[in-house]
């Protein structure tokens, strides 16, 4: 596209020297920065930062004005459909393409027989390495953009270009496919027994950088010593199952070849990582492939990077010479792209009479589907201060779908079954779960320092806005009748650290204006919105004097990608270098005259000199069972978190509360099964996986506890992805204690309480 994608408001005064802040501090942040407060210290106010913002391209999205890939048109533009594999297994012996070639309007059709050498290597990473350029070669569970043999229902197998979606529909069901059936395997436990069928021929555990089918975790401590000085040892078996993301654009991309130049139109979580994954993939160089990505509908994780849909439109675009768009339908994206990994895990505590944890051992089985998108690691133990700790987590090649990244990858399945063991240890020794909680939580020591620690206070403060004491029933199941409530709690801890991205200024001498071009693509939390808000709050600049370009990889640097909420942290703070790169310029040069202007930019590769970084929350939750109909109503949800200082609170506050809503429907509602019998899946798409919709959706009070410890954007840290970790924890512990029966398997569903209260 050549339109000048911007955003900022209506043109005002124009900056100066005195408006750019220059000479005297405007704003906290052009003071040097200090080192970092083990304190949480009471914030000044800022000029722009920290007051609630609307979006600066709402308009443009809700009167229909912002064009999403699916909108786009092309002169002659061919469209692309897929036929994918019906079987969980299967070797394909042919392709049959004469019908649907002679089918009038057809331009195309790939399959693995006309292209099976592309490498789809950011849909097999070795050891989950994310963005590695020797996964690619180090791997032996190679995946392609059309696979041979075909490991899971929905897996490409061809695809036609036609010269409108009619057309690519009846040709893709007039290809036949021969196939010869293989025996298939979709329980993780089932997939390591011996003689199960293998999903590849080392077997089915996923290997590591290093080819090697090893589990991940490992041990600290003396496990063996931690229980045998444990007064008592509690343990169980949990699951949790396979979520999909269920972003609301399904996805489609449309290619266009010019030259040797590759333009991709596609809706990506991070412009740079999909323009270089899919140049390495088609083997060509990071410049021959331009990434454009503007507007998208949601992405949480599963739009991160590139796809097979990019390779094979790009490939389509250069066989015909014309530019083609794939759409997917909302069932092929369920399938064929990856949701949370489902989990078995066994888990032993040890514990004293007073309630301190001595050992815990954890044995775990992640589903991965048959290839590795990531790594299948668990979150949550390390949430503890035990010092004894045996962990063996198993990435598990099944023939279900494909798992990957979906919003705090490892950490929602990690703390539901750490966090319901560890409640139940707090009612066997007789304590408060809050009070055993503090007891237990990890805090900073000698060896292990934090850039600022605030749980305990995220904890005291969400226990008073909910009134856990007067809600909580020390005794389970107490309440008599058929309507039961209880309350949970749950607390996390997560990752926000630093590191490389990319911003650069412009400053026009003629209009007096600014602006900002930074990578990003915005998923929802209003990224560039924040860019902008950060951009002139140190510029000592109105918000309405920033301009913004983003989502173009010939027009932005490098931007880490929306994922792992890592933009605000890393980009942003890249903007705030830019911008002081921009006021010394001014101060050296004075303000630019007409028909002048000054680029500013930055590349910081920022550090926390060996501190930890993360952000943390607690959440309560309140309850109603109907023990007769088995229903399940949220009736009362506090969330309060710490991250850092909040640049918004208006996207902000919105975050947590669709994190929460996520959670609860995880918790709730969500599977993803199949048929045992042959290996179909019964549930996708968002009727057959009931996700939680607004009629489910409880009153969710979230508060922020506002620290600045001296990194990131003003001390700005994680957001969107901390609310979904706790929240079915906190569901979970509320059910047990409204029926006094531990619900140990996601979803929990009516069937299973009922099955439970028998």
């Amino acid at each position: 596209m050549s339109a000048s994608w911007v955003g900022g408001g209506v043109p005002t005064s124009p900056l100066s020297t005195s408006s750019l802040g220059v000479g005297t501090p405007t704003s906290p942040s052009a003071a040097p920065r200090q080192t970092p407060s083990q304190s949480v210290p009471q914030l000044a106010p800022m000029r722009t930062v920290g007051h609630g913002v609307p979006r600066i391209d709402a308009v443009e999205r809700v009167t229909g004005q912002a064009g999403y890939t699916r909108d786009l048109r092309r002169e002659g533009m061919l469209f692309a459909r897929l036929l994918t594999s019906p079987h969980p297994h299967a070797r394909i012996v042919s392709i049959d393409t004469s019908r649907a070639v002679a089918l009038p309007g057809v331009r195309a059709i790939v399959s693995h027989f006309t292209h099976p050498d592309i490498v789809y290597s950011s849909g097999s990473i070795a050891g989950g390495a994310q963005y590695n350029d020797t996964a690619k070669d180090n791997t032996l569970h190679k995946r392609y953009m059309f696979g041979n043999p075909v490991r899971y229902v929905g897996e490409p197998v061809a695809a036609v270009a036609a010269v409108d979606r009619h057309a690519a529909e009846e040709a893709a069901r007039l290809i036949t496919v021969e196939y010869e059936e293989l025996p298939f395997v979709l329980d993780v436990e089932e997939a390591l027994a011996p003689g199960a069928p293998q999903i590849w021929p080392e077997g089915n555990i996923g290997l590591n950088g290093q080819n090697q089918p090893r589990p991940l975790g490992g041990r600290q401590g003396d496990p063996e010593a931690g229980f045998a000085a444990a007064h008592r040892i509690l343990e169980g078996r949990y699951t949790t199952s396979f979520a999909q993301d269920a972003q609301l654009e399904p996805r489609s991309v449309l290619a266009e070849w010019e030259g040797d130049k590759l333009i991709l139109h596609t809706p990506t979580q991070g412009i740079s990582n999909c323009r270089h994954d899919n140049a390495r993939d088609l083997g060509l160089e990071d410049h021959q492939v331009q990434v454009i990505c503007h507007y998208m509908g949601g992405g949480f994780g599963d739009k991160n990077g590139s796809y097979y849909h990019d390779l094979i439109a790009a490939t389509l675009a250069r066989e015909t010479s014309t530019p083609v768009k794939l759409e997917v339908t909302r069932k092929e994206d369920w399938l064929g792209t990856h949701g949370r990994w489902h989990t078995t895990q066994d888990l032993r505590v040890g514990f004293t009479n007073d309630g301190v944890v001595t050992a815990i051992q954890q044995r775990a089985y992640s589903g991965m589907g048959p290839f590795l998108r990531r790594s299948g690691g668990l979150s949550g133990i390390d949430a503890y201060a035990c010092p004894n700790v045996d962990r063996q987590i198993y990435p598990v090649h099944t023939n279900r779908t494909v798992s990957g990244n979906m919003r705090a990858p490892s950490e929602p399945q990690g703390f539901f079954p750490i966090q319901s063991l560890m409640d139940d240890v707090a009612y066997a020794v007789g304590m408060d779960p809050v009070d055993f909680a503090l007891r237990n939580m990890r805090r900073p020591t000698e060896q292990v320092r934090f850039t600022n620690y605030s749980l305990e206070e995220c904890i005291a403060r969400g226990a008073e806005l909910f009134d856990w004491r007067n809600r909580w029933r020390p005794t389970p199941g107490a309440d008599a009748g058929p309507i039961k409530r209880g309350a949970g709690f749950a607390f996390m801890m997560f990752r926000s650290g630093v590191g490389p991205s990319s911003a650069i200024l412009r400053l026009d001498g003629t209009t007096g204006r600014c602006t900002l071009f930074v990578g990003v693509t915005d998923i929802g939390p209003g990224a560039k919105t924040t860019m902008a808000l950060i951009a002139a709050e140190e510029l000592g600049a109105s918000l309405d004097q920033v301009d913004v370009v983003w989502g173009d990889t010939d027009r932005c640097p490098y931007s880490v990608g929306e994922s792992g909420s890592r933009t605000t942290i890393m980009t942003g703070y890249a903007v705030v270098e830019a911008a002081r790169d921009l006021k010394r310029q001014i101060a050296e040069r004075g303000t630019p005259g007409t028909s002048e202007v000054l680029i500013a930019s930055a590349t910081p590769n920022p550090s926390t000199q060996g501190r930890q970084r993360l952000c943390f929350g607690a959440h309560f939750c309140e309850v109603e069972v109907d023990v007769q109909l088995g229903h399940v109503r949220v009736t009362k949800f506090v969330a309060v978190h710490e991250s850092g200082r909040i640049l918004n609170p208006l996207p902000a506050r919105d975050q947590i509360r669709g994190a929460v809503l996520q959670g609860i429907s995880m918790a709730l509602k969500e599977d993803l099964l199949y048929d045992a019998r042959n290996g179909q899946p019964l549930t996708a798409g968002y009727y057959g996986a009931r996700h939680l919709t607004h009629l489910d959706a409880p009153q969710i009070e979230v508060e922020f506890i506002e620290t600045d410890d001296g990194f990131g954007p003003f001390g700005a840290k994680t957001v969107g992805e901390a609310g979904i970790i706790h929240s079915p924890t906190a569901v979970g512990n509320a059910i047990y204690n409204a029926i006094g029966r531990r619900m140990k398997d996601l979803p929990i569903t009516r069937a299973r309480i009922l099955e439970a209260l028998a």
